[in-house]
């Protein structure tokens, strides 16, 4: 079943999927949060982890689903996680690093080579890490989702060079390796929730942002931007996780069909993602969008790569940036 087939299935205000086969009425439900829209894949994964959910658990266990931010912005969504006002959610990692500080090893410019070596350290012994380290925030970690690799765009101009961000105002995560790899280029990063982006660039509080190219396509910022380059300076991966007290009072049986449906959503928004990467490029190109295919990667790489591990590994030690370049092998 393909994206489109399971936007039309997922309701994005609440209601659980209706599913063939179920057996008996829930005994449990979990309310899930997430950011996206109904063109973004991340809907088609919330739709697919509650299908799975369901035919696991015999319809015993139903994952309601709150898209398109119906629950709040992506920091409030996951404070509500924590605290327990909501059950579950998923949303880029950047917002997890303010109260899960470790975790801004995902976010390092240039640290993972290929979509491959990315999944090989989220599905590995770092992912489990790192899903480990989430306790003492009040959240149980249960699979790594994604964003993908991130892009530039703009409305200013052409990026080819890194010399060619200087000045520009670039909406940013408030993740600290991003703001200091755009202060590092030249660029003034701004912060911003991610709903507040479009107007921003329309009015031009900002001139650019950056986001993977299906994330920028599905949210329409092709329509105030002129210029992309396909820079993939960082990999945001979008971390499921559930309220640690709500996921302690699951049974066994529940916490692992969810742990298994999570996975397996996980791989099939991957294989989405690459399949409507390319549409979206050529849709972008076709409205006017320029797109710089070949930007200066190494120099943007010599120009943060460095700086934004050192400050990484000062404060957590190498050992786990050790376990990720080992892992390109």
């Amino acid at each position: 079943m393909n994206r489109r087939e399971f936007t039309k299935r997922l309701a994005l205000t609440g209601t659980v999927l209706a599913m063939p086969g179920v057996l008996r009425a829930a005994e449990t439900s979990l309310r899930f949060a997430h950011y996206g829209s109904a063109s973004d894949s991340v809907s088609a994964a919330a739709g697919k982890f509650a299908e799975l959910v369901a035919e696991k658990t015999g319809g015993a266990l139903a994952i309601e689903v709150y898209g398109n931010g119906a629950l709040g912005n992506s920091p409030t969504m996951l404070e509500g996680t924590r605290l327990g006002t909501i059950d579950m959610v998923t949303t880029g990692n950047p917002y997890f690093t303010a109260s899960m500080p470790v975790l801004n090893l995902l976010d390092l410019p240039f640290l993972f080579q290929s979509d491959a070596h990315a999944f090989k350290v989220l599905d590995g012994a770092v992912g489990e890490t790192l899903m480990g380290s989430m306790g003492d925030a009040g959240l149980q970690g249960i699979a790594f989702w994604e964003l993908g690799f991130r892009n530039l765009t703009n409305s200013a101009r052409p990026v080819k060079e890194p010399a060619d961000l200087k000045g520009l105002k670039i909406r940013t995560t408030p993740n600290p390796a991003h703001v200091l790899a755009f202060e590092t280029l030249g660029a003034a990063p701004t912060p911003m929730p991610f709903a507040e982006v479009y107007s921003a660039l329309q009015t031009g509080t900002i001139d650019g942002q950056e986001n993977p190219v299906n994330h920028i396509y599905a949210n329409k910022l092709h329509e105030v931007q002129k210029y992309m380059s396909l820079t993939r300076h960082a990999y945001t991966t979008s971390p499921l996780v559930v309220n640690a007290r709500r996921w302690s009072g699951l049974s066994p049986e529940f916490q692992a069909a969810m742990k298994e449906a999570a996975r397996e959503a996980a791989s099939f928004q991957r294989e989405l993602n690459d399949e409507e990467d390319k549409v979206a490029l050529e849709a972008m190109a076709a409205a006017g969008m320029e797109i710089e295919e070949n930007p200066n990667s190494d120099a943007f790489r010599e120009a943060v790569a460095e700086t934004t591990r050192k400050a990484y590994v000062a404060q957590f030690g190498s050992d786990l940036i050790d376990q990720v370049d080992a892992a390109a092998a």
